[in-house]
């Protein structure tokens, strides 16, 4: 215990003491995880790692499971305290290191990215969020994002770009109605794209128009 809360406190009880400094320990941690730099966004073509690490300890296990040539910061991403790990050129790296973190840390990532063809941070707000109840058609582009023009095609609308189980992929379609979003997963199919029907409360809307304007 500190000395410092000790004479600060010197009439009350051993075991209230204590708990001031548990409330004085935790408002200092709170204050220092206010102080976080808001993450930056991932380059054009890069795939971003964001683990979840709220604690110092968290991020003292990351740092030591993680090879000193992965460059990794701590920041605030929406709500959460995660640990920034980027520079993956290849979605396949991303995932390796991403179960790596998993298996050896225990700690889960999240893996988003920003395609070649979208406009830099200052002009695309790098904003999430999460898609409400309904259904979403995913398009596996294969890391061809011009593929987003060839799928608006046939579509007939805007295409996003998503997350979904750790995987970035284009947003064909998101709608409440079953019919449309099984009449358009077979349009994309019959074309020959990779498409996909999905729960879309687990996607999560990085942009809603992948194009550039």
């Amino acid at each position: 215990m500190s000395e410092t809360v000790v004479q600060r406190f010197p009439n009350l009880p051993h075991a209230v003491v204590l708990a001031i400094a548990g409330l004085m320990g935790s408002m200092n941690y709170v204050t220092a995880q206010q102080a976080l730099p808001i993450c930056q966004p991932p380059s054009a073509g890069e795939y971003l790692l964001l683990v979840v690490s709220p604690t110092a300890d968290n991020q003292k296990q990351l740092r030591n499971a993680l090879p000193n040539e992965l460059k990794s910061t701590t920041c605030q991403y929406l709500t959460e305290t995660v640990t920034r790990i980027g520079g993956f050129n290849k979605i396949d790296d991303a995932n390796r290191w991403a179960r790596y973190i998993n298996n050896i840390v225990g700690l889960s990532a999240i893996i988003t990215t920003r395609p070649a063809d979208v406009p830099p941070p200052q002009t695309v707000a790098f904003n999430p969020k999460a898609l409400g109840e309904g259904y979403a058609v995913l398009v596996d582009y294969f890391n061809r994002p011009e593929l987003a023009s060839s799928v608006g095609q046939v579509v007939g609308g805007d295409v996003g770009f998503a997350s979904y189980g750790q995987r970035p992929y284009l947003l064909a379609v998101y709608t409440t109605n079953q019919k449309e979003a099984y009449s358009t997963l077979q349009k994309l199919n019959e074309r020959g794209f990779a498409a996909y029907l999905v729960d879309s409360r687990k996607v999560m809307l990085l942009r809603s128009n992948v194009r550039s304007q």
